[in-house]
């Protein structure tokens, strides 16, 4: 039998000591919590590992491992915890938008929550430019999170979010199918195909996202990006110790000496 879940240590984890009523004012502190201190990253595939989904492997890596994951490890943990503090959940799939127009796949997991009727965004497992905080599940509004200006546009049967971005302007993020929910099977196949097939960024190289008020941290390859406000510094890893030093002081992920990533030395 699966342990039980353990949330006071996710609580801990994300330093959270607040209320537990399913109320909108506890969910936006929950989701802000967890976004700022749970990086966004894929270095179980870097490293030739598998991604496991389960509540007890996502425990044992993200909360007692103290690492991070992508989307659907992300927003599978959050969901629960949010069932557990009585709020009616259910998830999403999403086809990222972001760079040149092109079909995609439905890769991306988010959760809609609800709350005394009205629905809420949640999504803490999209990374460099995603949510700190929920949004209202409202169309054609400006919907403020951590700094950054959303909007949700529908979009033939698909509702798309909008970001505007600092020298960039308001770009399409992701397109979700708000009326089709995911089951666990959904994420199991769509886990296997980003986690393991070439045309997969995921299994390119190093990748790791933290979001925060103030800094915005993006590692993709042997590029980091720092974005505070309209202000962004770029800087070259290419050294494999360099770029534990990165993961450590940056994102919190702590490595053994030694240890090589796809790209940088494995």
């Amino acid at each position: 039998m699966e342990p039980t879940f353990d949330l006071e240590a996710y609580l801990a984890r994300i330093g959270y000591t607040g209320p537990r009523e399913p109320t909108a004012a506890v969910l936006a502190m929950l989701h802000t919590a967890h976004a700022e201190t749970i990086p966004f990253e894929n270095l179980d595939i870097a490293l030739g590992q598998p991604i496991q989904l389960d509540l007890a492997s996502l425990m044992t890596k993200i909360v007692v491992g103290k690492r991070g994951g992508y989307c659907y490890e992300q927003n599978t943990l959050f969901a629960e915890v949010l069932r557990l503090f009585g709020f009616a959940v259910e998830m999403l799939a999403a086809r990222v938008r972001m760079g040149p127009p092109r079909p995609t796949p439905r890769t991306h997991c988010l959760l809609r929550v609800t709350i005394d009727g009205d629905a809420w965004l949640a999504d803490v497992g999209f990374g460099g430019d995603g949510l700190l905080e929920p949004v209202p599940w409202t169309l054609g509004e400006d919907l403020g999170s951590g700094g950054i200006r959303y909007r949700l546009e529908a979009e033939g049967a698909d509702t798309v979010l909008h970001a505007a971005l600092p020298n960039a302007g308001w770009l399409p993020l992701y397109a979700i199918r708000a009326d089709d929910v995911v089951l666990p099977i959904d994420l199991e196949v769509a886990n296997w195909f980003t986690s393991t097939h070439p045309a997969s960024p995921f299994v390119r190289g190093v990748i790791a996202q933290k979001v925060g008020r103030d800094e915005r941290l993006r590692l993709v390859g042997k590029e980091l990006t720092i974005k505070r406000g309209a202000h962004q510094e770029k800087i070259e890893v290419t050294d494999p110790e360099q770029l534990l030093a990165i993961l450590r002081e940056k994102f919190t992920l702590d490595f053994p000496a030694g240890t090589r990533f796809k790209g940088f030395g494995a």
